[in-house]
């Protein structure tokens, strides 16, 4: 709190031209900004190169499901998005504006942030309830030419992937043989479903828990799902090939993976009920701010690899590896969109960088302290999008490398610089 009130917030902006007199006013605004206005007037997509529009964009949230906090509004959750776009600017050099919007409505939600478009190269969507951040991104990702992101799903279901990868080739296993169980049904795990199945998992080896137990086609409340839930209606019709009836404990039994991202509460999932996994087994336990269950009590009862999503626990399973490169990789491309195919280059890329690093069971993805992994995503990711003709600009992966790095380390020494010669002040005793 009182690092908060001293610094007044964590972003702003600053000028990136030079100001030596009254004369460069001139320049830089009216007279001489007329001239860069009539050619964007001819040509809207030089917009991108006379502005700083191809390096922007804004986090969006109506407040509505903030991660920990739950329903808090638009102003509460402004210290939150503030915190993300930090992080996009430290690590991957990204002017992230945070931008919480009192807009309730579907439509209005929709109306609003498309309108926007203009100004950036990219949307973030961030910590809106299931399942309207569903209809929300389907909508906007569909009329928008800007990519259009909700962390909270495709981020999540990246960063878990990525995890997946190397805890498969460290307890020896191939993706498309392995029983995966989810559990909770929220924006996270109806993401990661299926974007593990475009990677290569069986969907029908796969079964999604929710607080009423099992999903199954059979399910008592499937017409209501229907209406009130699609997306989660038809993860029950994809997965779950065996027809498993019952709650966690049924669901575990003989599973490979356990991936949690439901509520926090350290007595969710119980011993006995991992210990009912398959020989082996790997436990990711990713709510904020208590796991659902504590690691030591899953490594006791057999796991074998354990990942969280904090930072004071092995293995966290965070959104901040993935989120600043992989719109590092589609800014620097131009993309129009973010496709599951670009999530899954990322993905391979993380996967591969924290092998390179070296793979243990306490170390199966990289760190936010292992920088140099996010200019090899940007990488990775612009080419996948050229690939998969979503690019506007094409660059070499070894142009698009460079650049990255060279955004990202300039973000870092202006920090450094601005600490140094204390025009950031340090924080109050």
């Amino acid at each position: 709190m009182r690092y908060s009130a001293f610094y007044g917030g964590k972003v702003a902006t600053t000028p990136k031209v030079p100001i030596r007199s009254l004369d460069d006013f001139s320049i830089w605004y009216t007279p001489g900004v007329a001239a860069v206005s009539k050619m964007i007037q001819r040509d809207v997509e030089l917009s991108f190169e006379y502005t700083n529009r191809w390096n922007s964009i804004a986090i969006i949230t109506d407040g509505s499901r903030v991660l920990g906090l739950g329903k808090i509004g638009p102003e509460a959750a402004l210290p939150v998005m503030e915190g993300k776009s930090l992080i996009y600017k430290y690590l991957g050099g990204v002017d992230a504006f945070p931008l919480p919007i009192r807009v309730a409505d579907v439509e209005k939600f929709v109306e609003t942030v498309s309108s926007l478009e203009p100004a950036l190269g990219g949307i973030n969507l961030e910590d809106t309830e299931s399942p309207k951040c569903f209809e929300i991104l389907e909508r906007l990702r569909g009329q928008m030419n800007i990519p259009v992101w909700h962390d909270d799903q495709q981020g999540t279901a990246g960063v878990i992937l990525a995890a997946i990868y190397n805890s498969l080739e460290l307890t020896e296993r191939e993706i498309g043989e392995t029983r995966i169980t989810l559990l909770g049904s929220g924006a996270a795990n109806i993401s990661a479903v299926r974007l593990l199945g475009e990677a290569g998992a069986d969907k029908k080896k796969m079964i999604v828990v929710d607080s009423k137990g099992i999903l199954h086609p059979e399910r008592e409340d499937m017409d209501q799902l229907l209406l009130r839930n699609r997306w989660k209606y038809e993860v029950a019709l994809a997965t779950n090939g065996g027809r498993v009836r019952g709650g966690l404990e049924e669901a575990l039994k003989g599973a490979d993976v356990l991936v949690a991202a439901a509520a926090p509460g350290p007595h969710l999932v119980k011993k006995r009920e991992v210990a009912g996994m398959a020989r082996r087994a790997i436990v990711f336990l990713l709510a904020n701010p208590v796991p659902e269950m504590w690691p030591s009590d899953a490594i006791a009862a057999g796991a074998e690899i354990v990942a969280t999503g904090r930072s004071d626990f092995p293995n966290q399973v965070n959104n901040s590896i993935l989120f600043p490169a992989i719109f590092r990789g589609a800014l620097d491309v131009r993309a129009r969109t973010i496709t599951d195919g670009m999530v899954i280059a990322a993905a391979r890329e993380i996967a591969r960088f924290a092998k390179d690093k070296g793979l243990t069971p306490k170390r199966i993805i990289p760190t936010m302290l292992d920088w140099e992994v996010y200019p090899r995503v940007a990488a990775t990711v612009g080419v996948k999008a050229q690939e998969e003709g979503e690019a506007r600009k094409r660059a070499s992966k070894l142009e698009l490398g460079r650049h990255a790095r060279e955004i990202i380390e300039r973000s870092r020494k202006t920090l450094r610089i601005l600490l140094e010669k204390r025009i950031i002040p340090p924080p109050p005793r």
